[in-house]
């Protein structure tokens, strides 16, 4: 129920530091505010996109049902539920869907993926970890491992994704982080594949996106 993600030792011994207590208050409150924003953005989605992103049920409902609601009070109502019912969702595959309909940058949306495919390594396999830590060597180990743990958690108790996107939002910034290195000609960021994790350039942005498909079924 609560596992534990074992790290490999440095040499250098240096300790882990204080261990990692959750995204701030501030930090949650932007979550949230992202997250009623992205509910307005899939508002305007035809019913067809909205169908295909395979939503949960009461989501799908409430955003199909906005399209035919004209009073202001009302509108803004519906929109602050979809809002709450956008918490018990992963809104990275979203994000990265509404990327490629809107044609942005193929390696904003590819970069997004990369995140996807370690944090699910990392959820699903101990030793990704090691791995991580050899592809990124500055990760902030304590933070990672309690948002592991945590996630993990989540998952097992069906509960809203916090520490879910927390990791990805971690990981994510890890990688844009090498990515801005490598345009500042930075010979240093190190590889971007290892054996088992894709490189950008490979990694296939032309999929179905499903709002569901990391584990959680919240109705």
């Amino acid at each position: 129920m609560n596992p534990n993600v074992e790290t490999p030792s440095r040499d250098d011994g240096e300790d882990d530091g204080p261990l990692y207590d959750g995204p701030s208050k501030s930090q949650r409150k932007r979550d949230m505010h992202g997250l009623q924003e992205l509910g307005e953005e899939l508002a305007g989605l035809s019913v067809e996109r909205l169908r295909s992103l395979d939503l949960p049920d009461r989501l799908l409902e409430a955003l199909l049902a906005i399209k035919s609601i004209k009073a202001h009070g009302a509108v803004r109502r519906q929109q602050q539920f979809i809002g709450k019912l956008m918490r018990d969702v992963d809104p990275a595959p979203l994000r990265a869907q509404l990327d490629i309909w809107a044609g942005n940058s193929r390696e904003a949306v590819v970069r997004s993926h990369l995140a996807e495919h370690w944090r699910e390594r990392l959820l699903a396999d101990d030793d990704a970890f090691t791995a991580l830590l050899a592809e990124f060597p500055a990760t902030d180990i304590p933070t990672v491992r309690t948002l592991i743990r945590n996630a993990r958690k989540e998952r097992g108790d069906n509960r809203p994704p916090r520490n879910f996107r927390e990791l990805y939002r971690l990981l994510l910034a890890q990688i844009e982080g090498r990515a801005l290195a490598r345009a500042d000609g930075d010979s240093t960021a190190g590889a971007e594949t290892d054996a088992h994790a894709p490189a950008e350039e490979d990694v296939d942005v032309d999929v179905d996106i499903d709002a569901n498909d990391h584990g959680y079924q919240h109705d």
